[in-house]
C-alpha cells in the first residue's frame, strides 16, 4: 500500500523487453534508500516490483496487463516519473490509501491557474467516473488529490505550488495521458452493496424479508 505522497521524481533511464515483459530502469535517490529485491515501488501510481538495483538506479518489471491499462508504454527514456516507496506499518498516512493498482488512464484537457495554485481537468471513461465524487480522494500519477468538480466525462483537481513543483505535474501538458486510481473504499462499498442487494432480493422472495410491502406495513412509507 501507498499514501499518494510522492517522495521524489525519478527519471526513466532505459527501457527493455524480456519476452512479453517490459523492464524499466529508473534513476533515483530517495527511493534507493534501504532498497531490496522484491520491494514494491509506486512508479507514477503503478505498483511495480524491484528486480535489480545499483547505486544510482533500480529496475522494475511490468506485465502486458499493466502495460495495457497504464501509460507506461508512453514513457521513453528521459521521462520523469513520480516515486513512492511502500507504506510501512506505523508510518505517516499523509494522503489516502493507494494500492498502486491502476483503474485506467485519463487525459489532461485543461491546465489553469487560480491564484498561485493550478487546476487540472481530466477526461476519463465512465468506468472511472462512477467512483469519482466531489471532495473525494483520487490518485493521479500516484499523487493523492482531492476532487474539486465532477463533470459528465471527467473531473478537476486543484494542485498547490509545492505539489506542482515536486511531482511530474510540472512536466505534463494538455493532452498528456495520466494513470488514475480511484479510492479503493468506494470500490469495496459498491461490491458489498451489490452482493447485499442480490442476497436481499433472494431472501425476501424466500422468507418475505424487508421489501416495499414490509416497510408500508410498519409505517416507514
Amino acid at each position: 500500500m501507498f499514501t499518494g505522497i510522492v517522495e521524489e521524481v525519478g527519471e526513466v533511464r532505459r527501457t527493455d523487453r524480456r519476452g512479453d515483459i517490459s523492464l524499466f530502469t529508473i534513476a533515483a535517490r530517495k527511493a534507493l534508500e534501504e532498497i531490496a529485491l522484491g520491494d514494491s515501488i509506486s512508479v507514477s501510481g503503478v505498483c511495480l516490483t524491484v528486480v535489480d538495483f545499483g547505486e544510482t538506479d533500480f529496475t522494475v518489471e511490468a506485465t502486458p496487463e499493466t502495460m495495457g491499462i497504464t501509460n507506461l508504454g508512453e514513457l521513453p527514456p528521459g521521462s520523469g516519473v513520480n516515486l513512492e516507496r511502500s507504506l510501512r506499518l506505523g508510518g505517516k498516512m499523509g494522503g489516502h490509501l493507494v494500492s498502486g493498482h491502476i483503474d485506467g488512464t485519463g487525459r489532461i484537457t485543461e491546465i489553469g491557474k487560480e491564484g498561485e495554485s493550478y487546476v487540472f481537468a481530466f477526461q476519463t471513461p465512465e468506468r472511472i467516473m462512477r467512483y469519482v465524487v466531489p471532495k473525494g480522494s483520487v490518485a493521479v500519477e500516484g499523487i493523492s488529490l482531492t476532487v474539486v468538480d465532477v463533470r459528465e466525462d471527467g473531473f478537476t483537481v486543484a494542485v498547490i505550488p509545492f505539489t506542482y513543483r515536486e511531482t511530474t505535474f510540472s512536466q505534463r501538458r494538455a493532452g498528456s495521458v495520466v494513470n488514475i486510481e480511484c479510492d479503493i473504499i468506494g470500490k469495496y462499498v459498491e461490491r458489498l452493496l451489490a452482493g447485499y442487494s442480490e442476497r436481499g432480493e433472494t431472501q425476501a422472495q424466500k422468507t418475505g424479508g424487508i421489501d416495499q410491502e414490509f416497510l408500508a406495513r410498519h409505517g416507514f412509507v
